[in-house]
């Protein structure tokens, strides 16, 4: 992967810059006859405005460009919009580049469902008691990662080399980020927020991340013990600014959007539990609570949004999941020494362009990298056109079976619902007994186990392929259903770019 000649923050800053985010150009069509339509309210025009992100910060950026230093910028896109006035803001969006969304990068896209993500969870979790301060927590939820946004539609492929290794590889954030880009993407991030004058709760978020890490450190710490709510309170009582800080209105935002983000890499992961916790000490509530809350929000923004071809977190709430997530068992097995493999195989998935002459060759890179993250049997089904028949393609553990399966989905509701949209299940002793009599006989012969993992993936929203795998019939932990979500995701792109090749 080669490294942009840029050197230094000033050079990133001045090439993000430059950068002119696209809208499509029936949603650009739509904005402009909206601001035109003079019954409207600029709150309403605001609220409709919003659910394009692209067009909300070139609003804000627009509205705060000329305002003096001294003066406030706009906290708002109702504020903008009165700034601006509705004429000029519609010329504004009338000189929006124009792109259909799938010629957009990917990563552009999936950054900007993270962002509507969070609102949605700002929504949810904060909307009430900061009824009086709704909007402005609605728009600097969205625009917190908006530094980002130029950064993924010009070099996408920097943000999925830190995603894998950062991610996918466990390697240390700062240190990518100074080989990548030579600057930390917090640094980065933040001067550009200050160059176009984002709403001042965007900057608190950065400067709280970037310098002034000490409260929020042991705001985390004070969560971590979140089974024990009275000895949190009397550590706040005896540290008021700890106790202030913590009830900030500007940190909704910071809590929204990491619970978005964290969610994108795992529900369970320690990082993910991390801004869970943290919430619950903000909101005062029980962590089981604030859980179920933000599940049921992933859920509901997943239906508003369409991810189609995007992950959306939501996709792995859609079927029930045993506790493990929120309390670790007790012998978890230690990491496969594969890990080295495991990492190589889904670095190949991820090349572009595709290096696969043949769907044989990428499904059994899949079957290597699932093996090598400690799942020794793997059963993957092709789904043809019609979705009417599923045939085994590739095979591990099972005895040479399963490699030319065929199953008929009609007679079994489980599989019908798994190629109807991406979905996964993981079972478990605790709901085997429901989903048992679901599962086709020669899945059940194939597996015979209580602890199993099934994922269907799909390409622009249709499903494609289903996954099966299991340790032999041993208890399945967090790390190997996060190595199974992460490889699974990295089959899914490995899929769309065999495809998009081809075609």
């Amino acid at each position: 992967m080669q490294t942009p000649s840029l050197h230094g923050l000033d050079a990133w800053v001045r090439e993000l810059d430059r950068v002119r985010l696209p809208l499509t150009a029936d949603l650009r069509s739509h904005l402009r006859l909206l601001l035109h339509d003079s019954r409207r309210s600029l709150r309403d025009l605001a609220e409709q405005v919003q659910r394009s992100p692209v067009a909300t910060l070139a609003l804000i950026r627009e509205a705060n460009r000329h305002t003096g230093q001294q003066g406030q910028p706009a906290a708002t896109l109702e504020v903008a919009l009165h700034r601006l006035g509705l004429h000029r803001s519609a010329e504004l969006l009338a000189h929006l580049p124009v792109c259909e969304t799938q010629a957009m990068p990917r990563a552009l896209r999936q950054l900007l469902l993270i962002s509507r993500h969070a609102v949605h969870q700002a929504e949810g979790l904060f909307a009430l008691r900061l009824a009086r301060l709704w909007q402005e927590v609605h728009c600097a939820s969205l625009l917190l990662l908006s530094p980002f946004w130029p950064l993924a539609a010009a070099h996408p492929q920097l943000l999925e080399e830190w995603e894998q290794r950062v991610l996918g590889h466990g390697e240390p954030a700062t240190k990518v980020e100074h080989q990548l880009f030579g600057v930390t993407l917090l640094q980065l991030a933040g001067h550009l927020a200050e160059l176009w004058r984002l709403p001042e709760w965007v900057g608190h978020c950065y400067r709280l991340l970037e310098s002034d890490r000490r409260l929020l450190v042991k705001a985390l710490r004070n969560a971590r013990d979140s089974a024990h709510p009275l000895n949190q309170q009397q550590r706040l009582d005896a540290d008021p600014s700890l106790r202030r800080w913590l009830t900030q209105p500007a940190n909704s935002v910071l809590l929204a959007n990491s619970l978005a983000l964290s969610a994108h890499v795992g529900w369970g992961c320690e990082h993910s539990l991390r801004w869970q916790r943290l919430t619950a000490l903000h909101l005062r509530l029980p962590l089981p609570e604030v859980q179920q809350h933000s599940h049921q929000l992933a859920a509901h923004s997943a239906r508003q949004l369409d991810p189609q071809d995007l992950w959306h977190p939501a996709v792995a709430l859609l079927w029930p999941w045993a506790d493990s997530h929120l309390r670790p068992p007790e012998h978890q097995a230690p990491p496969p020494k594969t890990l080295p493999e495991w990492r190589r195989h889904c670095a190949e998935l991820l090349r572009e362009p595709s290096p696969f002459l043949n769907v044989v060759q990428l499904t059994a890179c899949a079957r290597d990298a699932l093996n090598a993250c400690g799942l020794p049997r793997v059963l993957m089904l092709l789904a043809d056109r019609q979705r009417a028949r599923l045939r085994g393609q590739q095979a591990s553990g099972l005895n040479g079976a399963g490699i030319g399966l065929e199953l008929d989905p009609a007679p079994s509701p489980l599989l019908r619902r798994l190629l109807d949209k991406p979905a996964q299940l993981r079972l478990s002793p605790a709901n085997m007994a429901q989903y048992s009599a679901l599962l086709p006989g020669p899945l059940k012969a194939l597996f015979p186990s209580e602890h199993l993992l099934l994922r269907s993936l799909a390409h622009h929203g249709r499903v494609v392929m289903l996954l099966v795998a299991d340790r032999e019939g041993l208890a399945l932990d967090d790390f190997h259903v996060q190595a199974f979500d992460k490889t699974a995701l990295c089959i899914e792109r490995a899929l769309a770019h065999f495809i998009s090749r081809k075609g």
